[in-house]
């Protein structure tokens, strides 16, 4: 019997590779979507073809779309290089670990669904009576739509009717279970294959295909495969045009699919995972609890959902609205007094307007996970700002650089003081005057989010600054940002960078700015602003195919 695995390395070996190495991008000139005028030349960056990996989450999906519930498997963990999974899975290989993974994940689902005799019928829509008969070649047509994202055509039908029969051993039943296996287990249900086709005007640059364009679409508005309804307007060439895509992403914003897609940006872009990972020290900070972290996290979503589905409001409040959701732990951790909030039911507060806390940065996630395990970190909580609410960059230290505070002497009774002391070494300067400004805003809330008066007896100074303009506290923090053009305009970046599955290049920063203005006209609408990343130019065009990689290069690390 052909396994699943082989059957997948002889199609990885008809032209669909099983890794993918970085693509370089080319460089044109083309006229802008939005020019006032028509002679406008702006350049834009349009990526070679790639095939990134679907992400494990995505993956998941399309299974529990195509097969429903289905047993939890292990397989081949994401990476997240400069934020994002999507770009990870457009960098990092599968590994023989992975392929290994998955031909068993693979293996465990399908015998659990073709081993149930009211789950099968069910999802093959009929009752074979042979190997390889039409009621079998019409469930692998109809299956292989949806695993794939767009329909086989007769030649791979013919292939995988045979599979079916082929390795059925008398049993039509074993023989579809095995050919659903190869299909999941393809490189083309588990790539975003991107071939494009010929541009009509240019025939240096190609055009995603109608179906290729429906993947982009599922994959970043819901984080899943296209439904049914979205292969059927890429089959009817909706997709083809900005206004089809758009009267195809108001569909599926509209969807409550879209929340979870959402959700999953937010994650990423506001690296709450890292929450998952903090560790104060319970003997210093023995009210911290996984219950109370647990509730952080909970907090952050729930702003998120508020401010882009509830209201659909300017999202960059995000940074800087004055309300919290909190629950009876978070309540007492900030020294409120809300009616109605108990270990599971979240209340929605006002904070006060001249208080310290606004937006995320004010809550205990965003504190908690950008300090030590005993301490505050005004760096890491500095750093925080410049690199992920403003996009601006922080260069690495030097590598010889000496990265741990002296105690300092007498003079130096608060860490602020010890950081100042450090940051006299030009080496260490350079990198702190950039951070530790804005981080010292937060210096009133110790490592856990949590208000001090006072840091071991002594005085805190929480003044700070942003950009050169002097603050006076966490509060005109926000106040600050609120005013700053750059928040939106990072938020428009990351989402480029989310959705492209690539870091942006210079040249994509016309496309940028376009998306920008589209944002700012929205009101900073963040549903608004991927309607529109969807509708752009820059999501359904390819360079040239890059030249034959020898070897991948991966960048598997953590955010940068």
């Amino acid at each position: 019997m052909l396994r699943p695995l082989s059957l997948l390395l002889v199609l990885a070996g008809c032209g669909l590779p099983l890794t993918v190495a970085d693509k370089a991008p080319r460089v044109v000139d083309h006229p802008a979507d939005s020019a006032q005028d028509g002679d406008e030349q702006v350049v834009l960056d349009f990526a070679s073809p790639a095939f990134a990996r679907l992400t494990t989450a995505q993956y998941r999906n399309l299974l529990d779309d195509l097969l429903g519930p289905v047993p939890a498997v292990e397989l081949q963990a994401d990476t997240n290089p400069y934020l994002f999974s999507t770009i990870g899975a457009a960098t990092a290989p599968l590994s023989e670990q992975g392929v290994e993974l998955l031909e068993q994940g693979i293996a465990t689902i399908t015998a659990s669904v073709f081993a149930d005799p009211e789950r099968r019928e069910a999802l093959v829509g009929c009752v074979p009576a042979a190997p390889g008969d039409a009621c079998g070649a019409a469930y692998l047509a109809r299956f292989g739509r949806r695993a794939w994202r767009r329909p086989l055509d007769p030649d791979e039908l013919a292939l995988w009717t045979a599979v079916a029969e082929g390795l059925a051993d008398g049993d039509p039943w074993q023989g579809l279970q095995a050919a659903t296996a190869g299909l999941l287990q393809s490189p083309t249900a588990l790539y975003r294959v991107e071939l494009g086709m010929p541009h009509p005007d240019d025939p240096d640059d190609r055009l995603l295909t109608d179906f290729e364009i429906a993947t982009r679409m599922a994959l970043l508005l819901w984080n899943r495969p296209p439904d049914e309804a979205l292969l059927d307007a890429a089959a009817d060439g909706r997709l083809a045009s900005a206004e089809g895509r758009a009267a195809e992403a108001a569909r599926m914003l509209a969807d409550e699919r879209a929340r979870g897609a959402i959700e999953a940006f937010f994650v990423e872009y506001l690296d709450l995972n890292r929450l998952d990972r903090a560790a104060p020290d319970p003997a210093v900070y023995p009210a911290f609890t996984p219950a109370l972290q647990a509730a952080m996290r909970a907090e952050v979503l729930l702003l998120v959902d508020d401010l882009v589905n509830r209201r659909d409001t300017d999202v960059r409040q995000l940074f800087f609205e004055k309300r919290a959701y909190v629950n009876s732990l978070l309540a007492e951790h900030y020294g409120l007094t809300v009616e109605g909030a108990s270990g599971v039911a979240y209340v929605p507060v006002d904070l006060p307007e001249d208080g310290p806390r606004a937006g995320i940065l004010g809550l205990g996630a965003f504190l908690t996970m950008n300090a030590h395990a005993v301490t505050t970190s005004p760096t890491l909580r500095g750093k925080y700002i410049v690199e992920r609410v403003l996009c601006a960059t922080v260069p690495p230290p030097p590598d010889d650089v000496e990265t741990t505070l002296s105690e300092g002497g007498d003079a130096a009774a608060t860490l602020r003081e010890r950081l100042d002391q450090h940051r006299e070494d030009p080496a260490c300067n350079g990198c702190h005057q950039l951070m530790d400004p804005p981080g010292y805003l937060f210096e009133h809330f110790d490592a856990v989010g949590a208000w001090r008066d006072t840091e071991d007896g002594h005085p805190i100074d929480a003044s700070g600054s942003l950009a050169g303009v002097e603050l006076a506290g966490s509060g005109d923090l926000g106040r600050a940002l609120a005013d700053n053009p750059a928040v939106g305009a990072c938020m428009v970046k990351q989402l480029f960078r989310h959705a492209h599955a690539r870091l942006d290049a210079d040249a994509d920063a016309a496309t940028l700015d376009q998306l920008t203005a589209d944002f700012v006209a929205s009101g900073h609408r963040f549903r608004a602003l991927l309607a529109a990343v969807v509708a752009h130019e820059s999501f359904v065009r390819l360079g040239p195919p890059a030249a034959p990689e020898t070897e991948t290069e991966t960048d598997a690390g953590g955010d940068r």
